[in-house]
């Protein structure tokens, strides 16, 4: 069963095409697509149509609604979604329109990629930073009248080329969010470990990466080197200790990592242009008043 709302503008675009027996034997093969600027009221919901389809936002923002799924398409996310269980998407609640390009898709190729594409079984926006996938659709819609072997061949390795595209932003995704993980479980160490003597090479085995590799990823991801990370956070300890208590610098500069008294003297004041006794007499001063 399908209902659907066709509230979009003249311009849009809808293309169909049947497929010859040899492009269903091919791993991807469409049937129809389309470039829909779709206004506030669009829908459409529907209990099964045998293919897939994939959307890409241009502007505004579609609702797409799956069994427990229910997720927003943004302007330059992509999203593949397999329509042989129920499934409705219609304009964002709130958004004037959903520009997008649309195409209902099939074939071994595109049930391969699902996997790759719904992360533990949930539906998954793609965010593409390019115009090739925009590029990609209009290949599609260009190609779609013709029924030329080549056409076929042509269509069958665009839509190859869109999933794969969605795969490679997923997986980058994923890598990014992986090594943030490892990065800031590195400056976790360093936190928790300040006052031992920590060494690169113990942060290098932990994270699994080369020295390169990891210092350039900690500076992106903390904004300085793991060595001056942990000095910034040993002195904050140290100006905490220096108005807190009564201890001697060189009892505080053993406490928070430093060792010597001269080694932390010089690093303190570096750091914030005082010496720690000159930093807890100051500290005080203010406090008094």
């Amino acid at each position: 069963m399908l209902t659907y709302n066709m509230d979009v503008t003249p311009e849009s675009v809808w293309k169909r095409t049947t497929p010859s027996e040899a492009e269903l034997a091919q791993p991807y093969y469409c049937t129809e697509a389309g470039l829909f600027y779709a206004r506030q009221l669009f829908s459409t919901a529907r209990t099964d149509k045998e293919s897939y389809i994939l959307f890409y936002t241009l502007q505004g923002a579609g609702l797409v609604e799956q069994e427990d799924n229910t997720v927003l398409v943004g302007p330059g996310q992509a999203l593949l979604l397999n329509c042989r269980s129920p499934q409705s998407y219609c304009t964002a609640p709130g958004q004037s329109c959903w520009h997008h390009y649309w195409v209902h898709l099939d074939g071994a190729g595109v049930a391969a990629m699902e996997a790759l594409l719904h992360v533990e079984k949930k539906l998954v926006p793609v965010q593409l930073t390019d115009t090739r996938m925009q590029e990609l659709f209009e290949t599609i819609l260009a190609e779609i009248d013709r029924g030329t072997v080549d056409s076929m061949v042509q269509r069958g390795l665009v839509l190859h080329e869109m999933l794969a595209l969605c795969a490679r932003s997923l997986l980058s995704e994923g890598e990014a969010a992986s090594t943030r993980q490892v990065i800031l479980q590195a400056a976790e160490t360093l936190r928790k470990h300040y006052r031992q003597e920590l060494r690169l090479s113990d942060l290098l085995a932990e994270a699994h990466m080369s020295k390169s590799y990891f210092l350039r990823l900690f500076r992106r991801y903390m904004g300085t080197t793991p060595y001056n990370y942990l000095v910034n956070f040993r002195i904050t300890q140290a100006k905490e200790l220096l108005v807190m208590t009564d201890r001697t610098v060189s009892e505080i500069a053993r406490a928070v990592g430093f060792g010597d008294a001269s080694n932390f003297s010089t690093r303190f004041s570096k750091a914030t242009g005082q010496s720690p006794l000159q930093y807890r007499k100051n500290a005080l001063k203010s406090g008094d008043s």
